[in-house]
């Protein structure tokens, strides 16, 4: 008699149960509704990774398209806004941008980052978004940066546009992480991807290990597990992030950023390490970075109630070695609160700048 495998004998209710699952899965990481899910899925035999990588190939070839193809103008729209960065300052082909668009904070002796969860997974007017965010990295000029849902032409255009910077992307499939370190200030060493084991929306850990003035920095960023229903997952991967945090060398400062998704309640559960402090709790908690992601003020997702969380989060631990000049925050701002031509904003997301004195 020939052997029944254990999802042979499972009843039709399972397969309909785990199939139910894998749609809402789907349609979580995609933006999309079950019945999207249930085609792309039904046409990959069910299997999400491949299900993914064909809903997103659909638009990705597309998206960028006149962006490549019109090298005569690289000048992205400006935006609606009394700061306008001068059109010299647009181009990021240069190594140095131009001084007219440095901020008063960005000096020699300080080290300056911008978070900002893209949302790359949304495709409207997505090349005109993604020059807003160039427009702003001309604006700030920031050291680093640290990216969420970036999408392969995304991470093309960045790598055109963007040339005084180096991009570190954190996948290549579907959507993932990167960071954008400043050449001239930043000196990259090497870069690992950490697998969060149990993730079912394809998320990881990005680090980067650099150098900055002398001083040895652990970059980290993710893209933690989303939803109020993955809380325990999403726990589970701030527990694994926090263990790198805390084996860090003591010579080396570590900074961990991006779109966690957390709770203030998740982050108690959790703890943090000795040593370890919430930049914007340090800075003193001030209420106009509180939300970053609010669909009172931003309306780039329609949604049918109001949502103001503090999705966005930098976290930082100095190093503790005698002798070894600390990294301490002293400015926090959001960024992208300013509508494009387009009528929508640069994310559903706003971004994080933050600055910190060498010291």
């Amino acid at each position: 008699m020939a052997s029944t495998s254990y999802s042979d004998k499972q009843p039709d209710t399972d397969v309909e149960t785990q199939r139910t699952r894998l749609c809402d899965e789907f349609a979580t990481i995609t933006g999309t509704d079950s019945a999207v899910a249930q085609c792309y899925l039904a046409e990959n035999d069910w299997e999400m990774q491949r299900a993914l990588n064909s809903f997103f190939e659909a638009d990705m070839e597309r998206v960028f398209a006149e962006d490549f193809e019109d090298d005569s103008n690289p000048t992205p729209k400006k935006q609606k806004t009394e700061e306008q960065p001068s059109a010299d300052c647009i181009d990021l082909t240069g190594d140095s941008p131009a001084t007219s668009c440095k901020s008063a904070e960005d000096d020699e002796k300080k080290l300056s980052l911008i978070s900002w969860n893209v949302d790359g997974l949304d495709t409207d007017n997505l090349g005109e978004r993604a020059r807003g965010l160039c427009s702003y990295l001309v604006l700030y000029t920031p050291d680093v940066v640290f990216l969420q849902e970036l999408i392969p032409p995304y991470v093309q255009y960045l790598k055109k546009r963007a040339v005084s910077y180096l991009v570190i992307e954190g996948g290549e499939e579907a959507y993932f992480t990167g960071m954008m370190l400043r050449k001239s200030r930043v000196k990259f060493l090497e870069s690992e991807i950490v697998t969060y084991p149990t993730t079912q929306m394809m998320r990881n850990l990005l680090v980067a290990q650099v150098i900055f003035k002398g001083h040895k920095l652990c970059l980290m960023t993710s893209h933690l597990e989303s939803c109020k229903g993955h809380a325990e997952e999403r726990m589970k991967q701030l527990r694994m992030v926090m263990q790198r945090v805390k084996d860090a060398p003591d010579d080396v400062t570590v900074l961990f950023g991006g779109d966690t998704n957390l709770r203030d309640t998740e982050v108690v559960k959790v703890g943090l390490p000795s040593g370890v402090c919430d930049v914007w709790e340090k800075l003193g908690k001030q209420e106009h970075c509180r939300y970053t992601w609010d669909t009172k003020a931003n309306s780039n997702k329609t949604v049918p109630f109001v949502s103001r969380c503090r999705f966005d989060r930098i976290y930082l631990r100095p190093a503790t070695k005698e002798g070894v000049p600390q990294l301490c925050p002293d400015h926090m701002a959001l960024v992208g609160l300013e509508k494009l031509d387009c009528g929508r904003y640069t994310s559903d997301h706003w971004g994080i700048y933050c600055s910190f004195t060498v010291g």
